[in-house]
């Protein structure tokens, strides 16, 4: 009789939804693991560790995407509750962010400007399709960001949602090596960087270095937001 059950509990777990939110969460837990366990690179990011091992599950099992969105989109939700709630460090650092408010928004101007320049110039450059283009545009926009731009200037949001995801994944681990080379040693800089260049893979990584760095990531990461969601699609425009 504990064998039907069993049994009859796995089916109906298996065929609901419940199944790749509880997958999802026990992967990325075992990322983190993994990820403390060898020293913390930004090379074996948990977030990137465990996209790739869902997307091995999800070919191994045949399971669409659709069917694993069904039962993950309650993480997918989530992303923009955390995004906002990146405000309450922002918070605590208001009076040294008010004394660089110049810089800070200069920054943010020619770094959000250069990203979507370079990013379209070089997928034209190397005949790209439109779509192509299109989903590379917002590549450094955080993800609920991106994929509004995506819809709006007419392109893939799955696709733009990958490009971010990569972009993420590689501008963490290009940093330290930046920094290094630079010899950039002030937390909140290294974390501002983080935010405009890595979105939300760069914030997640700066709060590990450090709430000012945390802070810092996150008033870049909602700056370039802002200032991407208008500039991209007017850019867009021009080159295309």
């Amino acid at each position: 009789m504990d064998e039907l059950n069993v049994s009859s509990f796995w089916v109906y777990f298996a065929s609901g939804p419940l199944l790749w939110l509880v997958t999802t969460l026990a992967v990325y837990l075992a990322a983190v693991w993994l990820h403390r366990k060898l020293g913390g690179s930004p090379l074996l990011n948990p977030v990137m560790l465990t996209m790739f091992a869902i997307m091995g599950l999800l070919v191994l099992t045949n399971t669409d995407y659709d069917t694993y969105f069904e039962g993950a989109q309650f993480i997918h939700f989530l992303l923009g509750p955390a995004t906002v709630a990146l405000a309450v460090p922002v918070y605590d650092q208001l009076p040294r962010i008010r004394r660089l408010w110049l810089p800070i928004v200069s920054a943010c101007f020619v770094g959000g400007l250069i990203a979507v320049l370079t990013a379209v110039g070089i997928t034209l450059l190397l005949g790209g399709s439109e779509d192509l283009v299109l989903a590379m545009a917002p590549k450094s926009v955080t993800s609920p960001i991106a994929l509004g731009i995506a819809e709006q200037i007419g392109g893939y949001p799955s696709l733009a949602a990958g490009i971010v995801l990569l972009t993420g994944i590689i501008g963490c681990a290009l940093s330290p090596l930046v920094f290094r080379l630079l010899r950039q040693k002030d937390p909140a800089v290294q974390g501002f960087t983080l935010g405009l260049a890595a979105h939300g893979f760069g914030a997640a990584w700066a709060f590990q270095m450090g709430s000012l760095a945390g802070a810092f990531a996150g008033l870049a990461m909602a700056l370039t937001g802002v200032f991407s969601s208008v500039v991209i699609p007017l850019v867009v425009g021009l080159m295309l």
